[in-house]
Protein backbone atom coordinates (compact mmCIF):
# COMPACT_ATOMS: atom_id res chain seq x y z
CA UNK A 1 0.00 0.00 0.00
CA UNK A 2 2.79 2.55 0.92
CA UNK A 3 4.10 2.55 -2.96
CA UNK A 4 0.96 4.13 -4.01
CA UNK A 5 0.89 6.57 -1.34
CA UNK A 6 3.94 7.97 -2.50
CA UNK A 7 3.95 11.73 -3.91
CA UNK A 8 6.15 13.02 -6.85
CA UNK A 9 7.39 15.96 -8.00
CA UNK A 10 10.38 16.96 -10.43
CA UNK A 11 11.92 19.96 -8.95
CA UNK A 12 15.76 21.16 -10.00
CA UNK A 13 15.87 17.44 -11.43
CA UNK A 14 15.70 15.70 -8.61
CA UNK A 15 11.93 14.21 -7.78
CA UNK A 16 10.33 15.46 -4.64
CA UNK A 17 9.10 11.74 -3.16
CA UNK A 18 7.86 11.42 -0.52
CA UNK A 19 6.10 8.39 1.38
CA UNK A 20 3.98 9.05 4.38
CA UNK A 21 5.51 6.73 7.23
CA UNK A 22 2.78 5.35 9.66
CA UNK A 23 0.21 6.32 7.40
CA UNK A 24 -3.11 4.21 8.44
CA UNK A 25 -1.76 4.62 12.16
CA UNK A 26 -2.06 8.19 11.93
CA UNK A 27 -5.62 8.06 10.05
CA UNK A 28 -7.06 6.08 12.86
CA UNK A 29 -5.29 7.90 15.45
CA UNK A 30 -6.36 11.64 14.52
CA UNK A 31 -10.20 9.84 14.02
CA UNK A 32 -10.44 11.88 10.83
CA UNK A 33 -13.67 12.94 9.73
CA UNK A 34 -16.52 14.62 7.37
CA UNK A 35 -16.38 18.26 7.85
CA UNK A 36 -13.11 18.57 10.34
CA UNK A 37 -10.68 21.00 10.21
CA UNK A 38 -7.05 19.39 10.28
CA UNK A 39 -3.83 21.00 10.64
CA UNK A 40 -0.50 19.63 8.61
CA UNK A 41 1.94 21.36 9.99
CA UNK A 42 4.73 19.34 8.30
CA UNK A 43 3.39 18.67 4.84
CA UNK A 44 6.21 18.18 2.95
CA UNK A 45 5.14 16.37 -0.70
CA UNK A 46 1.37 16.49 1.20
CA UNK A 47 1.49 12.76 1.48
CA UNK A 48 -0.15 12.75 5.03
CA UNK A 49 -2.87 15.59 3.75
CA UNK A 50 -4.23 13.44 0.56
CA UNK A 51 -4.78 10.82 2.99
CA UNK A 52 -6.66 12.91 5.30
CA UNK A 53 -8.46 14.86 2.59
CA UNK A 54 -9.41 11.32 0.57
CA UNK A 55 -10.72 9.87 4.22
CA UNK A 56 -13.49 11.84 4.92
CA UNK A 57 -16.10 14.42 3.02
CA UNK A 58 -15.78 18.20 3.15
CA UNK A 59 -12.43 17.91 5.39
CA UNK A 60 -10.56 21.17 4.98
CA UNK A 61 -6.26 21.06 5.71
CA UNK A 62 -4.13 23.74 6.41
CA UNK A 63 -0.89 22.78 5.24
CA UNK A 64 2.29 24.48 6.78
CA UNK A 65 6.03 24.05 5.49
CA UNK A 66 8.88 26.09 6.04
CA UNK A 67 10.50 24.94 2.75
CA UNK A 68 8.98 26.29 -0.43
CA UNK A 69 10.28 23.43 -2.10
CA UNK A 70 7.73 21.29 -0.32
CA UNK A 71 5.00 23.64 -0.53
CA UNK A 72 5.32 23.61 -4.32
CA UNK A 73 5.14 19.53 -4.49
CA UNK A 74 2.59 19.65 -1.91
CA UNK A 75 0.29 22.45 -4.33
CA UNK A 76 0.84 20.23 -7.36
CA UNK A 77 -0.20 17.21 -5.52
CA UNK A 78 -2.94 18.22 -3.85
CA UNK A 79 -4.59 20.13 -6.63
CA UNK A 80 -7.59 18.64 -7.15
CA UNK A 81 -8.53 19.53 -3.50
CA UNK A 82 -7.44 23.22 -4.10
CA UNK A 83 -10.48 24.59 -2.79
CA UNK A 84 -10.30 22.69 0.53
CA UNK A 85 -6.42 23.54 1.88
CA UNK A 86 -4.94 26.56 2.66
CA UNK A 87 -1.10 26.38 1.96
CA UNK A 88 1.05 28.35 4.61
CA UNK A 89 5.21 29.09 4.00
CA UNK A 90 6.04 28.82 7.81
CA UNK A 91 8.24 27.29 10.31
CA UNK A 92 5.67 25.63 12.55
CA UNK A 93 7.15 27.77 15.37
CA UNK A 94 6.13 30.74 14.30
CA UNK A 95 2.77 29.63 12.58
CA UNK A 96 -0.54 31.87 14.70
CA UNK A 97 -2.24 28.89 15.82
CA UNK A 98 -5.98 30.15 16.41
CA UNK A 99 -7.62 29.09 19.72
CA UNK A 100 -10.20 26.02 19.53
CA UNK A 101 -10.02 25.81 15.72
CA UNK A 102 -8.76 22.26 14.79
CA UNK A 103 -10.06 18.61 15.00
CA UNK A 104 -6.38 17.44 14.62
CA UNK A 105 -2.88 18.45 14.45
CA UNK A 106 0.12 16.34 12.84
CA UNK A 107 3.50 16.87 12.66
CA UNK A 108 5.61 14.49 10.73
CA UNK A 109 9.32 15.69 11.86
CA UNK A 110 11.03 13.34 9.27
CA UNK A 111 13.33 14.78 6.94
CA UNK A 112 12.52 14.10 3.20
CA UNK A 113 13.54 11.68 0.54
CA UNK A 114 14.19 14.86 -1.16
CA UNK A 115 16.64 16.97 1.05
CA UNK A 116 18.59 13.90 1.33
CA UNK A 117 18.86 13.19 -2.37
CA UNK A 118 19.25 16.48 -3.58
CA UNK A 119 22.80 17.94 -3.03
CA UNK A 120 22.02 21.19 -3.18
CA UNK A 121 20.59 21.08 -0.04
CA UNK A 122 23.54 19.25 1.90
CA UNK A 123 22.25 17.45 4.15
CA UNK A 124 23.44 14.15 3.22
CA UNK A 125 27.32 13.34 3.10
CA UNK A 126 26.48 10.92 0.13
CA UNK A 127 27.16 13.35 -2.41
CA UNK A 128 29.35 16.25 -2.38
CA UNK A 129 27.48 19.63 -1.18
CA UNK A 130 28.21 22.59 0.49
CA UNK A 131 27.44 22.66 3.97
CA UNK A 132 23.70 23.88 3.82
CA UNK A 133 21.18 22.18 5.90
CA UNK A 134 19.16 24.87 5.75
CA UNK A 135 15.14 23.36 5.61
CA UNK A 136 14.12 27.13 5.22
CA UNK A 137 16.51 28.72 2.68
CA UNK A 138 15.97 32.48 3.58
CA UNK A 139 17.71 32.13 6.67
CA UNK A 140 21.27 33.20 7.00
CA UNK A 141 22.93 30.40 9.62
CA UNK A 142 24.25 27.42 7.41
CA UNK A 143 25.92 23.64 8.67
CA UNK A 144 29.47 25.85 7.03
CA UNK A 145 28.80 28.69 9.40
CA UNK A 146 28.79 26.68 12.30
CA UNK A 147 31.67 24.12 11.25
CA UNK A 148 34.28 27.21 10.16
CA UNK A 149 33.36 29.51 12.48
CA UNK A 150 32.20 28.25 16.57
CA UNK A 151 34.77 27.16 18.52
CA UNK A 152 35.88 23.71 19.71
CA UNK A 153 34.01 23.71 23.17
CA UNK A 154 30.56 24.79 21.23
CA UNK A 155 31.18 22.26 18.34
CA UNK A 156 31.87 19.30 21.13
CA UNK A 157 29.11 20.48 23.11
CA UNK A 158 26.22 20.40 19.91
CA UNK A 159 27.90 17.03 18.65
CA UNK A 160 27.05 15.09 22.13
CA UNK A 161 24.14 16.82 23.40
CA UNK A 162 21.94 16.73 19.70
CA UNK A 163 24.08 13.98 18.12
CA UNK A 164 24.77 11.64 21.34
CA UNK A 165 28.02 10.95 20.02
CA UNK A 166 30.41 9.95 22.50
CA UNK A 167 33.52 11.03 20.44
CA UNK A 168 32.46 14.97 20.02
CA UNK A 169 35.11 16.52 21.85
CA UNK A 170 37.93 14.29 19.45
CA UNK A 171 35.69 15.12 16.73
CA UNK A 172 35.98 18.79 17.55
CA UNK A 173 39.12 18.99 17.53
CA UNK A 174 39.45 17.61 14.32
CA UNK A 175 37.04 19.71 13.04
CA UNK A 176 39.23 22.73 14.50
CA UNK A 177 42.35 21.48 13.18
CA UNK A 178 40.98 20.75 9.45
CA UNK A 179 38.96 23.62 8.97
CA UNK A 180 37.97 25.56 6.82
CA UNK A 181 35.67 22.70 5.38
CA UNK A 182 33.55 23.62 1.83
CA UNK A 183 31.74 20.75 1.51
CA UNK A 184 30.20 17.81 2.82
CA UNK A 185 31.82 15.18 1.83
CA UNK A 186 35.07 16.94 3.01
CA UNK A 187 33.44 17.12 6.77
CA UNK A 188 32.06 13.48 7.08
CA UNK A 189 35.72 12.04 5.70
CA UNK A 190 37.92 14.44 8.49
CA UNK A 191 35.30 12.87 10.78
CA UNK A 192 35.72 9.41 9.74
CA UNK A 193 39.51 9.67 10.21
CA UNK A 194 39.18 11.12 13.31
CA UNK A 195 38.07 8.11 15.08
CA UNK A 196 39.51 4.79 15.61
CA UNK A 197 39.58 2.38 12.80
CA UNK A 198 36.65 0.38 14.90
CA UNK A 199 34.58 2.53 15.27
CA UNK A 200 35.02 3.72 11.67
CA UNK A 201 33.54 1.12 10.21
CA UNK A 202 31.18 0.48 12.58
CA UNK A 203 27.27 0.27 11.87
CA UNK A 204 26.94 3.69 10.83
CA UNK A 205 29.13 6.12 9.60
CA UNK A 206 30.62 7.85 11.96
CA UNK A 207 29.95 11.25 10.59
CA UNK A 208 26.23 10.20 10.96
CA UNK A 209 25.52 11.69 14.34
CA UNK A 210 27.55 14.82 13.56
CA UNK A 211 25.42 15.66 10.67
CA UNK A 212 22.20 14.86 12.73
CA UNK A 213 23.54 17.55 15.70
CA UNK A 214 23.88 20.09 12.62
CA UNK A 215 20.85 19.60 11.01
CA UNK A 216 19.00 20.47 14.38
CA UNK A 217 21.23 23.32 15.19
CA UNK A 218 20.53 24.99 11.62
CA UNK A 219 17.27 24.69 11.90
CA UNK A 220 16.46 24.78 15.86
CA UNK A 221 14.81 21.74 16.04
CA UNK A 222 13.98 21.32 19.42
CA UNK A 223 13.09 24.38 20.35
CA UNK A 224 10.76 24.34 17.58
CA UNK A 225 9.25 20.93 18.43
CA UNK A 226 8.99 22.77 22.41
CA UNK A 227 6.90 25.93 20.80
CA UNK A 228 4.83 23.06 19.01
CA UNK A 229 3.99 21.48 21.57
CA UNK A 230 3.43 24.40 24.46
CA UNK A 231 1.33 25.88 21.62
CA UNK A 232 -0.41 23.38 19.26
CA UNK A 233 -3.00 21.82 21.79
CA UNK A 234 -4.63 25.34 22.56
CA UNK A 235 -5.25 25.19 18.76
CA UNK A 236 -7.48 22.16 19.12
CA UNK A 237 -11.11 21.47 19.58
CA UNK A 238 -12.17 19.58 22.75
CA UNK A 239 -11.73 15.96 21.52
CA UNK A 240 -9.32 17.12 18.88
CA UNK A 241 -6.41 15.14 18.83
CA UNK A 242 -2.55 16.31 17.84
CA UNK A 243 -0.11 13.42 16.61
CA UNK A 244 3.68 14.02 16.17
CA UNK A 245 5.88 11.28 14.21
CA UNK A 246 9.34 11.44 15.81
CA UNK A 247 12.47 9.84 14.10
CA UNK A 248 15.63 9.73 17.06
CA UNK A 249 15.50 9.09 20.79
CA UNK A 250 15.47 13.33 21.23
CA UNK A 251 12.82 14.27 20.07
CA UNK A 252 10.98 11.53 21.08
CA UNK A 253 11.84 12.12 24.62
CA UNK A 254 10.58 15.60 24.22
CA UNK A 255 7.07 14.73 22.65
CA UNK A 256 6.73 12.06 25.20
CA UNK A 257 7.14 14.34 27.99
CA UNK A 258 6.08 17.26 26.39
CA UNK A 259 2.54 16.06 25.87
CA UNK A 260 2.22 14.30 29.33
CA UNK A 261 2.81 17.32 31.02
CA UNK A 262 0.33 19.12 29.50
CA UNK A 263 -2.92 19.29 31.63
CA UNK A 264 -5.01 20.21 28.95
CA UNK A 265 -4.46 16.88 27.00
CA UNK A 266 -4.89 13.32 27.77
CA UNK A 267 -2.21 11.25 26.23
CA UNK A 268 -3.31 7.83 24.12
CA UNK A 269 -0.79 6.33 23.58
CA UNK A 270 1.44 5.19 26.71
CA UNK A 271 4.38 3.44 24.24
CA UNK A 272 5.11 5.13 20.98
CA UNK A 273 3.45 3.57 17.57
CA UNK A 274 5.86 1.99 15.55
CA UNK A 275 5.96 0.57 11.78
CA UNK A 276 4.95 -2.90 11.36
CA UNK A 277 7.25 -5.50 9.27
CA UNK A 278 5.51 -4.83 5.96
CA UNK A 279 5.93 -1.23 6.02
CA UNK A 280 9.57 -0.66 6.96
CA UNK A 281 10.04 -3.39 4.01
CA UNK A 282 8.62 -1.54 1.64
CA UNK A 283 10.23 2.15 3.42
CA UNK A 284 13.13 2.19 5.32
CA UNK A 285 12.97 5.47 6.72
CA UNK A 286 9.93 4.12 8.36
CA UNK A 287 11.68 1.65 10.84
CA UNK A 288 13.13 4.72 12.99
CA UNK A 289 9.69 6.57 13.08
CA UNK A 290 7.62 6.97 16.51
CA UNK A 291 4.21 7.94 16.93
CA UNK A 292 2.75 9.59 19.83
CA UNK A 293 -1.29 11.17 19.88
CA UNK A 294 -3.03 13.07 22.31
CA UNK A 295 -6.41 14.22 22.99
CA UNK A 296 -7.45 17.81 24.34
CA UNK A 297 -9.74 16.92 26.99
CA UNK A 298 -13.26 18.92 27.51
CA UNK A 299 -13.10 21.99 29.89
CA UNK A 300 -15.06 20.21 32.44
CA UNK A 301 -12.53 17.21 32.92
Amino acid sequence: MQSDLQTSLDLNGIAFSHVPVLSQQVIEGLVVSPGGNYLDLTVGGGGHSRLILETAEDVKVTAVDQDEDALKAAKANLAEFSDRVNFIHSNFANYDFPANTYHGILADLGVSSYHLDNPERGFSFRNTANLDMRMNQQQSLTAGDIINDWDEGELADIFFKYGEERLSRRIARRIVEKRPFHTTTELADAIAYSVPPKYRHGRIHPATRVFQALRIVVNDELKVLETLIDKGPHSLVPGGRIAIITFHSLEDRLVKHGLRNLSLLRVLTKKPILAIEAEITENRRSRSAKLRIAEKKNPDE
